[in-house]
């Protein structure tokens, strides 16, 4: 660990010249041996092998064994609407792939165009990537860090990590040694700087002990090109169904084909009967109809400020049962603001502070000119902690630029790391007030006096006590706290040293990276939805908590966990504890995706949400990843699943209510087609056991399958959202696509549409026993029409049709309507009634059909009715 050397012990490890750094032949060999200082990217896929990767899928090839059927029966338009089908999927597969797959390139884009080192004695500017370990960077404000550094030296260095660690304010840097532990937080380590972080204010130089994939943004970048791509619930499921399908129709053609053996029935034309039987069984619609959806759903949430980057993300949402959240930017505003001050002997809220009061001016005054900070156009620049004193004096129509144009600053000391003060001097009139703010420990030490309500009184010990537990009350609702002092002097014949003691004291500000106003609501709303939150933060556990229970997520301390705790355990012990903690406090990027996996292994539905480079690897591993679009860094964005377009935690709620229907409308979608396929095959597979006459022609079978079913399970799929589906706890991760009855449902369906279509049959035979011709298009109508009435009942498994709105969905009824005026013109227009071999219905026919064809919804409405009236 380099932050427990000393930097000579380093120096003579690395081979260097602290003074004169490397020389160039060595820098030349060093580049040869350990490469470039860029990040390396995985092998990207061609967009050939993107395609293949999508079909390579049971159910696509079940689907491509339709279509080869289909031709082979010479129904040429089916398998060209198949294979159709298969290349919308495919093409929607790899356009969201291939957007996505974006990580590795935004880190590299993080890397410095340019870097100060020391060669041969001399400072030169070279490219970062030619910057090797046992360089000796120069580092100086507004620079990004080249490589990961052990410092030689500093002077009030001051580094932002909030992207890397999750810190609110600038990390201030030493050289000093770190102690003989291992198990020290990178956000801890104050002798060490990050490749790609910032350099915020002062300066210094260190020596490169880490370059490339061996820093720890390299770490990163390994992480996420190790990262395996997460298969969703729904797919999971889509293809254990397809599995299943693929074995029950192969099963349904040997059936068939040896029944017929046995009955002595022409082979070739029972081969095209079974192959039919077969084809029923599957769903061709189905992938198409669920990309569908889940694209519209896309649609929807866009609206919503939420841009979904893989269609199937949409669907997992739906699952989420623990939302892991980064704390800086995310629940927080990532802004340092001013919450409280104490003045007069009293703590107060900063909203009922009163300028008219001498004490309360000189405190904000004091703040706003001892600082360094600007606003200008709108645009803040400076350290976080001296805009947020910036801001206060806003809320009180106190301007910087005013306060500095009217009080010119004359002279300064500059803040320092050791003493933790800064000085200014500012002229008043004929006379000048010393500024001093700063650590309120080190301010008390050089003040002998307090302003209490305009008046100049002693400093006692006792007074000191009581205003260190005033700011001990601060600290400990994890409050940022910077004190103030003053002193007049007549001259600025003063030595320098002189001005930081005998100051009067005025009082301190506490100051916080605060919550979101809308996060709360949105806390509680998760809660109700069985979902648990999570904080996970680089911020100390103080901080945390302070943010966590005013949040709702944590009630007590002992839920949080640091991260030199979570080193201590195995995966598998880790794993048994996780859930017993609701807040990760000084975290490292590796136990963010420990976290992550340890509530995945124990069969949870994890979604993780970020904004900086070190929350990249978790957002990878999370089922969903979600990034913020405002603050966000491009890291964090291409590892997502999503992103954020508001960085509102609200919206992540949102998108969780709005993927819990789309599944819901899914699974709608599903169990209505195997409802429907269920009832042609009881059909068929009845009338063939028997020894009866085919019910239905092959053609019928195909084109009830491929058109008549599919616009009303598209128009299910999306139908309007159900308002109480966040009052139910999240789905069982492992929870079956029948789950809930819902197998049971979709085959007592399918049995009762199967044996309406025989009824209807055996009906035509009975009044037409002339014509099998006849009483075949009876139940080719009955099959056809009894499955779009059922769809009206699919829409709410306990609400009855009239609970729910008749025309809520305007798209189902059009779907009705298309379908039943479809059904007419086949039967009516003599070519096509030909090529369906159908017969022309008279208007008893047609209300014999439609009343048979009823029954399925009446059953199903009268079920609810006595079933689910109490609800």
């Amino acid at each position: 660990m380099w932050f427990n050397k000393s930097v000579d012990d380093i120096s003579k490890e690395l081979d260097s010249n602290l003074t004169s750094g490397l020389s160039t032949v060595e820098a030349k060999k060093r580049l040869e041996k350990y490469g470039e200082n860029k990040l390396k990217s995985s092998t990207q896929k061609s967009i050939l092998q993107l395609f293949f990767s999508q079909i390579n899928d049971v159910m696509i090839y079940i689907l491509i064994i339709a279509a080869i059927i289909s031709a082979f029966m010479k129904e040429y338009s089916d398998s060209v609407i198949i294979l159709i089908v298969i290349l919308i999927n495919a093409v929607i597969g790899v356009v969201q792939e291939f957007k996505a797959e974006k990580s590795l390139e935004a880190l590299k884009k993080l890397s410095t165009p340019k870097a100060i080192v020391k060669r041969d004695g001399t400072v030169q500017e070279i490219p970062s990537e030619e910057v090797v370990p046992g360089d000796i960077v120069i580092l100086d404000a507004g620079r990004y860090l080249p490589a990961d550094l052990r410092l030689i030296e500093s002077a009030n260095l001051k580094v932002d990590e909030s992207a890397f660690t999750g810190e609110s304010v600038p990390a201030e840097k030493n050289s000093d040694i770190i102690g003989a532990t291992d198990n020290v937080p990178i956000g801890d380590q104050s002798n060490m700087c990050f490749m790609s972080t910032l350099v915020t204010y002062g300066r210094g130089s260190g020596i490169v002990v880490g370059t490339a994939m061996n820093t720890e943004i390299g770490k990163i970048a390994d992480m996420l090109d190790k990262e395996e791509d997460n298969t969703t619930p729904l797919q999971k499921r889509l293809a254990s169904l397809g599995k299943t399908l693929g074995i029950g129709a192969v099963i349904i053609c040997v059936i068939i084909f040896i029944i017929s053996m046995f009955q002595g029935r022409d082979l070739f034309e029972m081969l095209l009967t079974s192959i039919s039987l077969a084809v029923a069984a599957i769903p061709e619609g189905l992938p198409a109809i669920v990309a569908i959806v889940l694209a519209l759903g896309v649609q929807r949430m866009i609206k919503q400020n939420s841009i979904v980057k893989k269609l199937p993300a949409v669907e997992t949402l739906g699952s989420v049962n623990i939302i892991c959240s980064d704390k800086t930017g995310t629940l927080t505003l990532n802004l340092m603001t001013v919450k409280k001050c104490f003045i007069n002997d009293s703590l107060i809220q900063i909203d009922k502070c009163d300028l008219n009061n001498e004490d309360t001016k000189t405190l904000f005054e004091g703040m706003i000119l001892c600082s360094d900070a600007t606003i200008k156009d709108g645009k803040k620049a400076g350290d976080p902690t001296e805009i947020a004193l910036i801001d206060a004096g806003l809320k009180f129509n106190l301007y910087g630029e005013d306060l500095n144009s009217a009080h010119q600053r004359v002279d300064e000391i500059p803040f320092d790391s050791d003493r933790k003060l800064m000085t200014t001097v500012n002229k008043y009139d004929n006379k000048f007030k010393v500024f001093t703010k700063g650590a309120i420990d080190n301010l008390l030490k050089i003040s002998t006096k307090i302003l209490i309500n305009n008046e100049i009184v002693d400093l006692s010990e006792d007074k000191k006590k009581y205003i260190l537990d005033q700011s001990n009350l601060m600290s400990d609702e994890a409050l940022r706290v910077l004190a103030l002092g003053f002193k007049i002097i007549d001259t600025m014949d003063v030595k320098l040293d002189s001005l930081e003691n005998d100051l009067i004291f005025v009082g301190f500000m506490g100051m916080i990276d605060p919550p979101r106003e809308e996060v709360k609501p949105s806390i509680e709303l998760c809660k109700k939805a069985g979902i648990t939150p999570v904080m996970i933060t680089g911020d100390h556990k103080n901080t945390a908590f302070a943010i966590a229970h005013e949040l709702g997520i944590a009630d007590k301390i002992d839920e949080c966990m640091s991260g030199f705790e979570i080193d201590k355990y195995s995966d598998e012990d880790f794993k048994k504890v996780v859930s017993k903690y609701k807040v990760f406090a000084r975290v490292s990027p590796e136990n963010k995706v420990k976290i992550v996996k340890a509530h995945k292994a124990n069969g949870n539905i994890v979604s993780m949400t970020g904004d900086g480079v070190n929350d990249a690897p978790s957002l990878k591993a999370a089922d969903i990843g979600v990034a913020m679009g405002i603050t966000g860094t491009d890291v964090a964005k291409s590892a997502a699943d999503m992103i954020l377009t508001d960085d509102n935690f609200t919206t992540i709620v949102n998108a969780v209510e709005e993927g819990r229907n789309i599944y819901t409308n899914i699974r709608k979608s599903i169990i209505f087609l195997l409802s429907c396929n269920l009832g042609e095959i009881v059909a068929l597979f009845i009338a063939i056991l028997f020894n009866m006459n085919a019910p239905l022609l092959p053609i019928h079978i195909l084109w009830v399958n491929l058109i008549t079913d599919s616009f009303p399970a598209l128009s299910l799929g999306v139908d309007p959202r159900d308002p109480s589906v966040m009052d139910q706890k999240p789905r069982n991760p492992k929870e079956s696509l029948f789950a809930n009855h819902m197998g049971t449902y979709a085959i007592i369906n399918g049995i009762i549409i199967g044996v309406l279509t025989l009824i209807a049959f055996n009906l035509g035979e009975h009044l037409y026993s002339n014509s099998l011709m006849h009483a075949q298009t009876l139940s080719f109508v009955v099959l056809s029409f009894s499955q779009l009435f059922f769809s009206l009942s699919m829409r709410n498994k306990e609400k009855s049709l009239f609970k729910v709105g008749i025309f809520t969905n305007k798209y189902l009824l059009y779907s009705i309507l298309l379908g039943i005026l479809i059904q007419l013109l086949i039967i009516t227009i003599p070519f096509l009634s030909s090529v369906f071999s159908a017969y022309t219905l008279t208007l008893r026919d047609w209300a014999l059909c439609i009343g048979i064809s009823l029954i399925p919804f009446v059953l199903n409405e009268l079920f609810k009715v006595f079933k689910y009236s109490n609800k």
